[in-house]
């Protein structure tokens, strides 16, 4: 049996900032909030549980804080949430990702210029939630392509179209070119960061080439959910999973070569024992 591990796989650049700025104000001794999971992996959170960090999400709950540190999660905040900890004194860790702190900029300085703001996203996601809450105005988020086809705006409107950092590149590119036909005066900023780019274009080419495909990853992970969605449309065989539990390969004997690769917010130590597991035993 052939294993071949995504070289782009884990924790990408912004998720390993804010686990390990978590991870020193913990050693500091810190009472520690965080708003919202730090990052989207169950196995992380539930770490830092057990080391007494809770986990709150509403601004109710923000108020309620007396005492303590609260850490801004990688996928970052509407704007409220941050001018919320300033004005009531609360002490705040920003771990946001630079490249959404990027995205924050830009919708506010685009929307405050008077241009209407189009984040091609998933709706509810905490990224999008956050970016909407940056902008100055009503922010249109689009997920498909059926949606940017009924997209319309005002004439001589401008638009700024942004992308949730995760979101599928492809998809992004041709839900852009449908507005873009519209012959709207559009502005576009591709804000999917280089690793979320790596890691897709790296687990197509892997999933075309294995008769089996392992995808790592918190069940609540956008990007690793994207990745299952790419690897499943090269290979029938994909398998979504977000720990070693969670693997019940049935291979059949004609499997030669297995592909692995994870989301963004998945610690190295279950990449390896997922792994060492299938090396061992196939």
């Amino acid at each position: 049996m052939e294993v071949i591990l995504a070289k782009h796989a884990g924790f990408c650049f912004g998720v390993e900032r804010a686990v390990e700025q978590t991870y020193e104000q913990i050693r500091m001794g810190k009472k520690l909030y965080t708003y919202g999971p730090i990052v989207h992996n169950e196995e992380v959170v539930k770490d830092l549980e057990r080391r007494g960090v809770r986990v709150i999400d509403t601004p109710g709950q923000l108020a309620d804080i007396a005492e303590g540190t609260v850490m801004i999660r990688a996928h970052g905040v509407p704007k409220k949430i941050m001018e919320m900890t300033d004005r009531e004194g609360i002490t705040c860790v920003d771990a946001t990702c630079p490249f959404v702190k990027r995205i924050h900029n830009i919708v506010e300085k685009e929307s405050l210029a008077g241009k209407k703001i189009v984040i091609v996203g998933n709706a509810g996601h905490p990224e999008v939630e956050g970016i909407v809450g940056w902008t100055q105005g009503a922010a249109t988020v689009l997920e498909s392509p059926e949606e940017a086809q009924k997209f319309t705006c005002e004439d001589g409107e401008e638009i700024c179209i942004v992308s949730q950092t995760t979101f599928n590149y492809n998809k992004f590119q041709d839900m852009v070119e449908i507005i873009m036909k519209k012959g709207y005066n559009v502005s576009v900023v591709n804000t999917i960061c280089n690793a979320t780019e790596e890691r897709q274009t790296e687990a197509r080419e892997i999933a075309a080439g294995v008769d089996a495909m392992i995808v790592i990853g918190g069940k609540h992970s956008s990007n690793t959910r994207k990745l299952y969605e790419i690897c499943m449309q090269e290979c029938a065989n994909t398998y979504f999973i977000q720990t070693l539990d969670d693997l019940h390969l049935a291979l059949p004997k004609s499997v030669r070569r297995v592909g692995i690769t994870a989301g963004a917010s998945t610690p190295n130590n279950i990449i390896e024992e997922v792994q060492n597991y299938v090396r061992i035993n196939f």
